[in-house]
């Protein structure tokens, strides 16, 4: 499905992720929580299909039956203690619902920078800091495609030895032998492409005084409107969160504050912001093919 929040400017897409991954790291409140859990599992649906709820439920349910399990092994305040443990510590509620806010805080973010990464393309990433910053915008760029581009390398490796050797490789022994030479062969390849690269960047004069750089990227008046909508949820959310001091306690005994309907109404805009556009943009090429 074609995402239109990825044609957006790249400053509105990474002031975006900014915000909803700051959001989700800071503020520890359930209903907060479960607004970004809903929309970044709906975005990443939308961007990478049935691969991205594979993902969620093979790799994020285990995470977080395990962080609810393991914390109150290690935090034991609270005041609802449900048993003791063989150390004679208390087993509490508190800390229970504790480990599972915690840990959906960090699936949250690790699903929002799984939709960063798929949107944020290397391109986007150089046009922002490219001219601040060069060196470590280029690094940067480059870290984020080793593991796709060394995943497919190391699969056509096996494959390449799959056609060379016939049988299949049995023994602990004969499978580490066989493990270490397709890591060999991977680094040669790899220290072989950094070679091309090094040649080809000094070729076409990268780091030379004076080079000019080229984008396609500009701000469209549709970014201009997005960026505002995108402003004006935040201060919303920010400034209702502490005029009705939104919080949420969980030691020694759960307090949660749930009257700051405005930040939640806000928040909802915030999260939901790509899936928002993507239905609006649907509705509307809708209209226009009925009306042809």
């Amino acid at each position: 499905m074609k995402d239109y929040f990825n044609e957006a400017h790249p400053i509105i897409s990474f002031g975006y992720f900014v915000l909803v991954i700051g959001f989700s790291m800071f503020m520890l409140h359930p209903i907060y929580l479960i607004i970004g859990l809903v929309a970044t599992c709906i975005y990443s649906m939308l961007l990478s299909g049935f691969k991205a709820l594979k993902f969620n439920i093979v790799y994020m349910i285990p995470m977080l039956i395990l962080m609810a399990t393991i914390n109150p092994m290690f935090n034991h305040e609270g005041a609802t203690i449900l048993f003791y443990l063989k150390s004679g510590n208390p087993f509490t509620l508190e800390s229970v619902i504790y480990g599972v806010i915690s840990a959906l805080m960090l699936i949250i973010v690790i699903i929002w920078f799984s939709c960063y990464n798929v949107v944020m393309s290397s391109d986007k990433v150089i046009y922002l800091f490219g001219k601040i910053i060069p060196s470590l915008s280029l690094v940067f760029t480059m870290v984020l495609r080793f593991v796709p581009v060394y995943k497919k390398r190391i699969q056509k490796i096996i494959l390449a030895q799959k056609c060379i050797e016939t049988g299949e490789v049995k023994g602990i022994l004969n499978k580490l032998k066989y493990g270490v030479k397709i890591l060999s062969i991977m680094t040669s390849w790899s220290l072989e492409s950094a070679i091309e690269t090094s040649d080809s960047m000094k070729a076409r004069g990268y780091g030379l005084k004076g080079r000019t750089s080229f984008s396609n990227f500009k701000m469209t008046t549709y970014d201009y409107y997005m960026g505002i909508w995108l402003v004006i949820n935040t201060v919303l959310v920010i400034v209702s969160y502490f005029l009705t001091n939104d919080s949420a306690i969980y030691f020694p005994t759960i307090q949660i504050n749930t009257t700051n309907y405005i930040g939640y109404i806000a928040y909802i805009n915030l999260c939901f912001t790509p899936v928002l556009l993507n239905i609006m943009e649907a509705l509307k090429w809708k209209y226009f093919v009925s009306k042809i």
